[in-house]
């Protein structure tokens, strides 16, 4: 054997990265765990040399005075030395009074502070716009990086995006598997050494490179001896990978195609419903054993045990444990319930069966059993063998005369009150099938067996009066009160009364009347008497019952006939659920009782004249006259039925009469608008000039005048009458808009503009003016001016709807939506938002939205016309003929009068003869449709 030298062997054994630089990053001691520390003499003393010294080690005395003097700080810097003005140090001059002329000094530092950061805001702009500008090109976004890369996506074909893997699937691959073996590729260079470069399949089991395959070596077992053939182990592998796609995959066509969510899907049918822990399921069982083994003969633990079974998809277990819980408890009904349900339906036949053996007595077993049949004849077969059994069973008896024929139900309705001669509902029954002659002996043997119920004598009451015994209705149910109360029965008010709105709706008028008339004074203070029984009519008419309503209405006014109020809620209850002809006949007896009430009177003419009945409406206003003379309301409803009568030269006799006998400033007002209507315009003027010399408080005679001019073309002497109406009377907002009008038609805006600050300093917050004179600016063309004095306007009146509505359609078209927003939140129920959000929607087309917010609006508002008008446009547009026909049927029940538009119509003097639907009509011919 060769000398090998000393200093070879030194080489061979010395470590090849000695004397090496360390690689980048290199911590020594991190792979083995090791974490690095610092000392104190890595990086020197904690304070320099010249630091203030922490007085840890000063004597007593300087630490006590120190401590004090932090007391004293901390006293000074309290919440309550606080001031707003001086902070916490307090002022010098504090001691010195704040004057006005501190406060003007502190205005001019404050002012002269404010100019020069306004001056230099401009240039801090324009500084953070370039430093943002310089900042995004040193770093520019993700977006802008890869935005080139984005352009040329659109040259990517549908087959390469197809070809594209599925994102996680190699980078998550750790997650979804993390104990799966780590493998490491042998490069090539290793298999060629190992394999002397030849070209073998074969590899030398006892080699270190058989411990590389994955089940060729296992650590700590024999390594097999031999030679191993690497293609017959890859042949394995792929044969045991085809084994497993087998399983999940289906065959298309000759491809085999895995669906991941068809597989998954298959696997969830085959897993149980439960979804809980199973060891909470394990817990369960050994519980419920134990309770079943403690005391077996408890149901509901047997229950309990078969239901768990059925939760956790165990069926026949559950299917035999309950039957075994029968076995121990024959006599428990809920076992055999819960067995028949477990079982499919022939084997629960068998076991419903064996339980009625069981529990002959049980009604439920026998409901149980019937249900579970599917003919008729067999069901029949189990109720009638079930009442042998338990022949009073009311249940049971109900449920076979529902199987029967009338005939046959009649047979056994009559064993059946026989075996159960307390149950009201058997007696009835038999009642209704019977003829009238052996219903009425039913009934009264029922009265005999069962003394306390009400609703056998109301029966009986239905009875009489379905076969026309009218007379004995109300008998019955005096009788049936008194008799009740001798064997000790309460008369409950509210009971009856809604016993007499079910007889109603059941078609007996004459009983619900008895018997609202026979309880309504039954326990009602004398004092409460007027108010309770308003309350019970409108409670009825609220529930569709208008005869029980009537019925009230009319025992309440036989008790208070002189009561105006109950007269005419009466009146209003007729006009709304009855005919005209009972309204009349009701209205002539208020006048009757109440010849002073002046609006009963009137409602009596308007019914006539409304029905066509001029001279009727005539006799009943000359009959108003005799009872209340020189009534101001009576004139002017004669005067309006002749006018509206074309009966011009006898409406003006009776408004010189009028003006001779009861000179108020309503009849000099509609003396001068007949002349008015009729175009005799100088003898309207004549009118007015006495009139406002009588009456010049009367703000409405002076508008007439200054129109009438306007009319004229006398625009000065109708600017001199309107100033002169507004010297009177300064707080009369429509006189101030018709003298703004005014100026603007003689084209002076400055002085349109003065009448109306004029008029929000004479009456501040009111919002027509404001919006008035925002308006005249959008007719000018000044928009930016209209949208300053709208934001001046939302502050004064912050809750006015007609401004928040205009405010709205002031915006450009995409912030209307954010300002309509607003408006509701200001003013949630004001229906001119409403409206306004109801345009909105129009403009936006959409239509169902839009329809709901119009009924919102007329719902909140029926006197709002505007509303009626926009809805009737929008119907005309998008809706159908019946809906339009509908809709001028509300809104002529309703019979708006407000709405700024709807005025301009209804108070045109041109239009004073139109009724509801034209005034409509010709609205909504003006109105524009939203944009």
């Amino acid at each position: 054997m060769a000398h090998i030298p000393a200093a070879t062997l030194g080489n061979k054994n010395k470590k090849h990265f000695l004397g090496v630089p360390a690689p980048l990053g290199y911590v020594a001691g991190v792979g083995r765990g090791a974490t690095g520390f610092t000392t104190r003499s890595d990086i020197g003393p904690a304070r320099d040399a010249n630091d203030v010294s922490d007085d840890r080690h000063a004597p007593p005395a300087a630490k006590r005075k120190k401590k004090e003097e932090e007391e004293e700080d901390d006293e000074d810097l309290n919440d309550s030395n606080y001031d707003e003005f001086s902070g916490y140090s307090g002022s010098l001059f504090s001691k010195d009074p704040y004057d006005k002329d501190d406060a003007e000094a502190d205005a001019i530092y404050e002012s002269i502070d404010k100019r020069m950061d306004e001056k230099r805001k401009e240039y801090r702009e324009k500084r953070l716009k370039e430093d943002l500008e310089r900042y995004r090109q040193e770093r520019p976004k993700i977006q802008q990086q890869f935005s080139d890369l984005k352009r040329n996506l659109i040259a990517v074909s549908e087959e390469e995006w197809a070809n594209l893997p599925e994102v996680g699937d190699s980078r998550n691959k750790k997650q979804r598997n993390p104990r799966a073996e780590k493998f490491t590729p042998l490069p090539d260079s290793v298999l060629s050494r190992s394999l002397g470069g030849e070209s073998g399949t074969a590899i030398d089991g006892r080699s270190g490179l058989a411990s590389m395959i994955p089940g060729v070596a296992t650590p700590g077992m024999l390594t097999p001896s031999g030679d191993l053939d690497l293609r017959k182990i890859g042949q394995a592998r792929n044969t045991l990978m085809n084994v497993k796609l087998s399983q999940v995959s289906d065959s298309v066509a000759g491809q085999t195609v895995v669906d991941p969510k068809g597989y998954l899907t298959d696997l969830q049918s085959m897993i149980p419903t439960y979804g809980g822990d199973i060891n909470d399921i394990k817990k369960a069982r050994m519980l419920l054993k134990s309770v079943r083994e403690t005391n077996p003969y408890h149901p509901p633990a047997w229950i309990a045990s078969a239901r768990l079974e059925e939760v956790t998809g165990k069926l026949q277990m559950a299917r035999n444990l309950i039957m075994r819980g029968c076995e121990q408890n024959p006599q428990s009904e809920d076992l055999w319930l819960e067995a028949a349900r477990l079982q499919p339906p022939d084997t629960a036949k068998g076991v419903i069966a064996q339980a009625a053996r069981r529990i002959p007595t049980s009604v439920r077993i026998w409901i149980k059993a019937a249900d579970l049949e599917t003919e008729p004849k067999a069901k029949r077969r189990v109720f009638r063998k079930a009442l042998e059994h338990i022949p009073n069973s009311v249940r049971l008896w109900k449920a076979a005369v529902e199987m029967e024929n009338p005939e046959d139900a009649k047979i056994l309705l009559s064993r059946a009150v026989e075996c159960c001669g307390t149950s009201v509902e058997l007696w009835l029954a038999l009642a209704r099938l019977e003829t009238y002659e052996n219903a009425r002996k039913v009934l009264n043997k029922a009265r005999e067996k069962i003394p306390t119920d009400r609703q056998i004598w109301t029966t009986a009451a239905k009875l009489e009066e379905a076969n026309g015994n009218n007379h004995m209705v109300e008998k019955i149910i005096d009788r049936a009160l008194s008799s009740l109360s001798a064997n000790g029965v309460e008369i409950n008010r509210d009971q009856w009364l809604q016993e007499a709105i079910e007889a109603e709706k059941s078609g007996a008028i004459k009983c619900c009347q008895a018997i609202v008339r026979a309880v309504i004074a039954t326990g009602i203070d004398e004092e409460d008497r007027k108010q309770t029984w308003i309350d019970d009519a409108e409670n009825c008419a609220k529930e569709g019952a208008y005869e029980c309503a009537r019925a009230v209405y009319g025992y309440a006014l036989s008790e208070f006939p002189s009561k105006k109020s109950i007269w005419l809620r009466a009146a209003y209850f007729e006009k709304n659920h009855g005919t005209r002809e009972s309204l009349e006949t009701l209205l002539q007896k208020a006048v009757a009782h109440c010849p002073q009430s002046e609006v009963l009177w009137l409602m009596g003419a308007k019914s006539k004249w409304l029905a066509g009945d001029v001279p009727a409406a005539r006799g009943i206003l000359s009959l108003a006259f005799q009872a209340n003379p020189n009534s101001e309301d009576i004139w002017l409803a004669a005067v309006k039925l002749e006018s509206e009568n074309a009966e011009y030269e006898r409406a003006r006799r009776l408004l010189a009469k009028a003006r001779a006998s009861a000179p108020t400033p309503r009849v000099m007002m509609k003396s001068a608008k007949l002349e008015w209507a009729l175009n005799n315009l100088d003898e309207a003027l004549s009118l007015l000039e006495d009139a406002v010399k009588v009456f010049p408080e009367f703000a409405k005679l002076w508008m007439m005048k200054g129109q009438i001019e306007e009319q004229k073309q006398l625009l000065e002497r109708a600017a001199e009458s309107y100033n002169a109406g507004l010297k009177r009377c300064p707080n009369s907002i429509p006189l101030w808009l018709l003298l703004a009008a005014l100026e603007e038609k003689r084209n002076l805006l400055t002085k349109a503009r003065s009448v109306l600050e004029r008029g929000r300093l004479k009456n501040p917050k009111n919002a027509l003016l404001w919006l008035a004179a925002i308006r005249i600016e959008i007719r000018a063309g000044m928009k930016d001016m209209a949208n300053t004095l709208m934001a001046r306007a939302l502050q004064d009146c912050p809750t006015a709807g007609e401004l928040w509505a205009e405010s709205i359609f002031l915006e450009a078209r995409p912030q209307r939506k954010t300002k309509s927003v607003d408006a509701l939140k200001k003013c949630e129920h004001d229906p001119h938002v409403l409206l306004a959000v109801s345009k909105l929607f129009w403009s936006e087309r959409k239509l169902q939205k839009c329809r709901d917010w119009f009924n919102r609006t007329i719902k909140i508002d029926p006197d709002f016309g505007d509303a009626w008008a926009n809805f009737y446009k929008f119907e005309l547009q998008h809706g159908t003929e019946q809906q339009q026909q509908e809709l001028i049927e509300r809104c002529n029940t309703a019979e708006p009068k407000h709405g700024e538009e709807w005025c301009k119509v209804s108070k045109n003097i041109a239009n004073w003869c139109f009724k509801t639907e034209d005034v409509l009509k010709a609205v909504v011919r003006h109105l524009p449709t939203p944009i």
